[in-house]
């Protein structure tokens, strides 16, 4: 009776991978170019790093030496991780929920527009999130130049003294965030102004029957419906400002007195100037865990289920 069992068994474990290949085969011949992608530049630098921050690398000879927690300890003991830190969190801070403010107030606005402006505009504010950002840093630059740049070419205009927009310890972070708020809102307007469509005409109906005015509208009716998305935009806004490099590394390169020296840009130093990756792997793997905790405390303090 088992030898049976056993024979069956072992005739319908082939039927079944067979059934399964010839089901769902494609499926995984297609996906795997993506898979081998996420395989090779995700997930093995993501085991790579945290094998390195317990290590130390000599690129000599290529050899890893345990040191155990001596890279964590060496993160938390360094004063300019700390400054890091706090600059990409006051950044943050400034630039994410002000930015979510400017985001819904264009996106409420555009959402009036007749249909053809609304592609003109989003396409408008857009633009810049696909825009180098080396060109884009060549154009403020350019702005915040303090001899020749527009921005002190209008404070003459008012009567007032030209600033060291980059050059300033206590203008260089703040001249960062505004750039950020200038340009980079198109992506949320997308966004919003799609989710808006999605709302039934019938709620908006209702308001105005019950004497709401706009304001009241989209305070009582647009922006609840739009918790989840204004969730989603909550939460990647705070990864994405957490993670400011590239403004840093082309204009300001972490100064002056790393004023402007952001936690990425801290890493990148260490690991690719100073050549210590142990370090810089222990610095990302604190960074990384900073950072699902701050969205897992967003999620649960901020999500809900809305149903219309």
């Amino acid at each position: 009776m088992a030898m049976d069992v056993s024979r069956t068994a072992a005739r319908s474990t082939p039927a079944s991978v067979t059934r399964f290949v010839r089901r769902h085969g494609w499926s995984y011949f297609f996906a795997a170019p993506s898979m081998l992608f996420l395989l090779v530049f995700w997930i093995y630098p993501v085991l790579r790093s945290v094998m390195l921050g317990f290590a130390d690398l000599n690129l000599r000879t290529g050899e890893t030496t345990f040191v155990g927690l001596e890279n964590f300890q060496q993160s938390f003991a360094t004063a300019l991780f700390w400054q890091a830190l706090r600059n990409a969190a006051v950044y943050t801070v400034v630039v994410v929920p002000v930015g979510l403010v400017i985001v819904v107030v264009l996106s409420v606005l555009v959402f009036r527009l007749p249909s053809a402006g609304q592609t003109f505009f989003k396409s408008a504010f857009y633009l810049p999130a696909v825009t180098s950002i080396a060109v884009l840093a060549l154009v403020w630059e350019w702005l915040f130049n303090p001899v020749i740049g527009l921005l002190n070419y209008l404070l003459g205009l008012i009567g007032l003294p030209p600033q060291q927009w980059l050059g300033n310890p206590d203008l260089a972070l703040p001249s960062l965030m505004f750039l950020a708020l200038a340009g980079g809102q198109g992506a949320g307007v997308v966004l919003l102004t799609a989710a808006m469509g999605s709302i039934p005409r019938e709620l908006y109906d209702a308001a105005k029957i019950d004497g709401a005015s706009s304001l009241a509208e989209v305070w009582n009716v647009t922006l609840p419906l739009l918790r989840p998305t204004l969730l989603y935009l909550f939460i990647i806004a705070t990864i994405g400002s957490f993670q400011l490099f590239g403004p840093v590394y082309l204009m300001t390169s972490g100064g002056p007195d790393h004023a402007t020296t952001t936690i990425v840009y801290y890493i990148y130093q260490q690991a690719f100037e100073e050549y210590q990756f142990g370090y810089a792997s222990a610095m990302a793997l604190v960074f990384m865990v900073i950072l699902v905790g701050i969205s897992f405390v967003q999620y649960t303090a901020f999500s809900a289920d809305v149903e219309y």
